[in-house]
């Protein structure tokens, strides 16, 4: 027996990168995961066809998290299917670099209202099952930006460290029901995002990364994993950095 065996999880940006490797996780350990994705159905569903053929369930759920209503739906229409809701990953982001005088203000709305706005979205669906059943995991993906701020990104990092604020608060709210709420902080991860650095600039970056190298998809799913898990009972409102030693 697994130790998540007969949990619900759902991973929203499940489809690729840290939120494949995530949904991946869960499912081995025991988990149904619900694979959300926006736009790439075909690898969302490709993960969930991965899980089937590890032996686990598992099902995709598309829609923006960004909107409200189609979030709520969601939920309502994946506790409707699994008749609980036990664990939520809000993975799901987007980046839209730009120097501050030069960002438009849509660049910054939609990065505020998936990041942020989303992750509102997102744990309030879920609140209202895991309030009934009085337990759940809630971990919301962050990043070291929201620790450490970054030039080109203010709108990135003003979601990311508005996720660590949520989420201490959160935790507050959550916590006399016996649901725990946490925060995962990549660093530099080797995902698609990554990929883009040039050699000059990946070299530039490792002497300040004390273990001397990007991290992995699966060093960050470890973490949720831990989280999720009954080991994790009595940590909440905490953020844990998965970056290597980048923030110390």
């Amino acid at each position: 027996m697994t130790q998540l065996d007969g949990q619900v999880a759902v991973v929203t940006g499940g489809s690729r990168g840290i939120g494949r490797a995530i949904a991946l996780a869960l499912g081995d350990a025991g988990a149904r995961v619900v694979v959300t994705c926006t736009r790439q159905r075909a690898a969302a569903e490709d993960v969930v066809a991965l899980l089937q053929q590890r032996g686990h369930e598992g099902q995709v759920q598309q829609f923006d998290v960004a909107d409200y209503a189609a979030t709520t739906t969601a939920f309502e229409a994946i506790v409707q299917t699994w008749g609980r809701l036990d664990i939520l990953v809000n993975n799901a982001g987007i980046r839209r670099d730009q120097l501050l005088v030069r960002m438009k203000p849509e660049e910054w709305d939609a990065v505020l209202h998936t990041n942020l706005s989303g992750m509102f979205h997102c744990a309030r669906a879920a609140a209202r099952t895991m309030l009934r059943q009085r337990s759940g995991r809630i971990i919301a993906i962050t990043s070291v930006i929201g620790m450490t701020g970054n030039a080109g990104q203010t709108n990135y990092a003003a979601s990311k460290a508005g996720l660590i604020g949520f989420t201490k608060a959160l935790a507050k709210e959550l916590g006399p029901r016996g649901i725990t709420v946490n925060a995962v902080a990549p660093g530099f991860i080797e995902t698609d995002m990554t990929r883009e650095l040039s050699d000059t600039q990946r070299q530039a970056l490792l002497p300040h990364i004390p273990l001397g190298r990007l991290g992995t998809p699966e060093d960050v799913a470890s973490c949720v994993l831990f989280l999720a898990s009954e080991a994790a009972r009595y940590i909440t409102g905490e953020v844990v950095s998965v970056s290597g030693g980048l923030t110390i």
